[in-house]
């Protein structure tokens, strides 16, 4: 295959994306290893330990239920911080604005954003903005980048899952795509709205309540629980064992998925988290989790096994096996 083609494909959530990723993106750049590319960097500074993350946001339409690009673009930053254990402190901004863009809209959008921040418990302390000529970029694309600090001496990583460990999925899947693809598109869906939120509370109460019985965290943004799953499993070293009966969709998800040929489990969160939690906190981590809004309708979905590395299988409905792979391309582009 000619690897110039992978520039043209949307790129993200596949394995296009990750090919792109592990033979030029991070070797260029900065050499890292798999089992060091979590949503974060962590920064040994003196005695303290920080977090460093940064993301761009081109989601089509810029807004949806339940968010817009504003909002979405502090919850994602700030939960890239708080998925390695972070307390999120600060953030950048940074705005590239098609010329003839609405005033009011951008007005609208930067006060979605500031609100998040402020919901987030965060400070935009810096960025930048620029215009580029019309029919240069769609709209509005923007940047955040985000500072955080660990206030505990945890290793929290995707390298970090264990034999035995139980898998915790906060909440339902596959919210946040569904609802941007039937804004975009014009569906009925029901109601559903994106799920779009900072994750920071539920980490929080975690560190607090299961310590050191906590090995990973990870948002299941682009490529979904799928995808996901699959990039801890290289990561750890580990086969993933999940079953579909303990998955939480809902059924606007299911309908909308079913009539488009979709799988939820690779569709989008960006309000949802993974855990991955020693055995004997298992119980004590979900509780926590369902005491908080939105870990409500949180559920133990899987367990780590002894097994060929980097494997993920589902026990389905009907008590088969199927294995769980890297989709070939992202399903919906532009949702983040």
């Amino acid at each position: 295959m000619d690897t110039d083609l992978i520039l043209l494909g949307h790129g993200s959530g596949g394995t296009l994306s990750h090919q792109l990723l592990d033979e030029l993106v991070v070797p260029t750049v900065s050499g890292l290893a798999a089992k060091q590319q979590d949503d974060a960097a962590l920064l040994q500074v003196g005695s303290s330990r920080l977090a460093f993350t940064t993301d761009g946001y081109v989601v089509d339409p810029l807004f949806f239920p339940g968010g817009g690009i504003g909002s979405l673009a502090v919850h994602g930053t700030v939960n890239d911080l708080a998925m390695i254990g972070a307390r999120p402190l600060w953030l950048s901004c940074g705005l590239i604005i098609e010329e003839g863009f609405s005033r009011r809209e951008l007005a609208e959008i930067l006060t979605d954003l500031r609100r998040a921040a402020d919901r987030a418990g965060v400070q935009v302390v810096t960025g930048d903005t620029k215009v580029v000529p019309r029919g240069k970029a769609d709209k509005l694309f923007i940047t955040t980048s985000g500072v955080g600090l660990l206030e505990h001496d945890l290793e929290i990583h995707g390298a970090s899952a264990q034999p035995s460990d139980y898998i915790i999925l906060s909440g339902s899947a596959g919210d946040h795509g569904m609802a941007v693809l039937a804004a975009r598109e014009g569906l009925d869906a029901g109601g559903l709205q994106s799920d779009s939120a900072p994750l920071w509370e539920l980490v929080a109460a975690l560190l607090e309540t299961v310590g050191a019985g906590l090995h990973v965290l990870r948002d299941p943004t682009r490529g979904g629980i799928a995808t996901t799953l699959k990039e801890i499993a290289t990561q750890s070293g580990v086969l993933l064992t999940i079953e579909e009966a303990a998955i939480p969709v809902k059924s606007q998800v299911r309908g909308l998925c079913g009539i488009l040929g979709l799988d939820p489990l690779y569709v989008a969160n960006e309000g949802k988290l993974l855990a991955f939690v020693a055995p004997e906190v298992a119980e004590t981590a979900l509780e926590v989790l369902r005491q908080l809004p939105l870990g409500r309708d949180a559920a133990i979905i899987g367990r780590v096994e002894q097994g060929e590395p980097g494997r993920v299988r589902m026990r389905t409905r009907v008590g088969g096996m199927r294995m769980i792979e890297m989709p070939a391309g992202e399903q919906l582009p532009r949702i983040c």
